[in-house]
């Protein structure tokens, strides 16, 4: 008989469409190992990619899925060859697309891609910001090459399209933090509000054409482009808006083949960002991501970023889970929805 220690995590078997048909298991409490974290896990937050993983989950794997990438805990075991965090602290992180999530009540994770939880947040605040931070971060200053110092980004503008969500509310923070003129993204009153909360100088219409938008705020075009939502259907206005030189960064892939021969002409760089290439590849500089989210955590404590929770749930279980889910997939959510606390 087993003396392994058994945990509560919250998954499902069958893949699928929609809202995942979450159900409550027991299983084995992972040990700590190598480079490794135990997390008692505290609060969670929902992303786009909790439930893409459900949509690409292959027919014939009937296995235990648990998703759920960010979350906010207390360390209570550290592997032999862990020297950045030991038992007793507090931390936040967006873990890997090639490990069990973290629905569940405690959860394996490598230090190097670990934070220090800001203090000045409680556990639900701060698990709204590891993975959208990550994204935001890693598309401004590798993928975009955009300088951290203000001075350097004098009279610069970005336009970020689809501002309001998990990964815009922390983008509109970043931009603002480097110097550059923030033009968001958003059509409905609520939304645009909580744009302009968040730092947006200027928000226009991502369903109407942007270029006589900018226009009106006397700019000719952009050199910067954050698009957080399908890129196909704004790629032709992308083209019209971008300026000679300019950079554009999708955190999706397109859909359909896309003719890209006017950003050839403008020298225009497409980049890609995707927070997990790291961790999934364990490239060697994946612990970036435990520097980025420390530095981050100290802005937090200064109180230059807030936390872009908008909506808490309580406790972590599987209805809860599938309203939150359910909610995201709607399209229309606005800032992070987090879940915090087993019962």
């Amino acid at each position: 008989m087993s003396n392994q220690k058994m945990m509560r995590a919250i998954g499902y078997y069958e893949p699928g469409e929609g809202v995942p048909p979450f159900q409550e298991v027991e299983v084995e409490r992972p040990k700590a190992s190598g480079r490794d974290l135990l997390v008692a896990v505290k609060a969670v937050s929902v992303n786009p990619s909790d439930w893409r993983s459900h949509k690409d989950k292959k027919p014939d794997d009937s296995s235990l899925t648990i998703a759920g990438r960010d979350v906010a805990g207390v360390v209570v075991e550290a592997g032999p060859d862990c020297n950045i965090f030991k038992v007793g602290d507090e931390v936040y992180y967006s873990g890997s697309i090639i490990r069990p999530g973290g629905f569940s009540e405690f959860h394996l994770v490598d230090e190097r891609i670990v934070g220090k939880k800001p203090k000045s947040l409680d556990f639900a605040q701060a698990a709204a910001l590891p993975l959208t931070t990550i994204t935001a971060w890693e598309a401004y200053y590798e993928r975009l090459g955009i300088s951290k110092n203000p001075s350097d980004n004098e009279g610069k503008s970005i336009l970020i399209i689809g501002a309001a969500g998990g990964v815009g509310s922390i983008a509109t923070q970043l931009a603002k933090l480097a110097g550059l003129t923030v033009i968001a993204t958003a059509s409905r009153p609520e939304s645009i509000k909580w744009t302009k909360e968040h730092g947006a100088d200027h928000v226009i219409d991502h369903h109407r054409p942007l270029e006589p938008q900018l226009k009106e705020l006397g700019l000719v075009g952009v050199p910067y482009i954050f698009v957080l939502n399908n890129p196909d259907q704004h790629l032709n206005e992308m083209k019209k808006v971008i300026l000679p030189q300019g950079k554009i960064c999708s955190i999706l892939p397109f859909e359909q083949p896309a003719e890209l021969g006017e950003l050839f002409i403008k020298s225009v760089t497409f980049a890609w960002e995707l927070m997990y290439t790291r961790s999934a590849f364990q490239t060697d500089d994946m612990i970036e991501q435990h520097r980025l989210l420390n530095e981050v955590s100290n802005l937090v404590d200064a109180g230059k970023v807030r936390t872009t929770m908008k909506e808490l749930i309580k406790p972590i279980n599987s209805e809860n889970l599938k309203e939150a889910f359910h909610k995201s997939l709607s399209g229309s959510t606005i800032g992070k929805i987090v879940l915090e606390g087993f019962e």
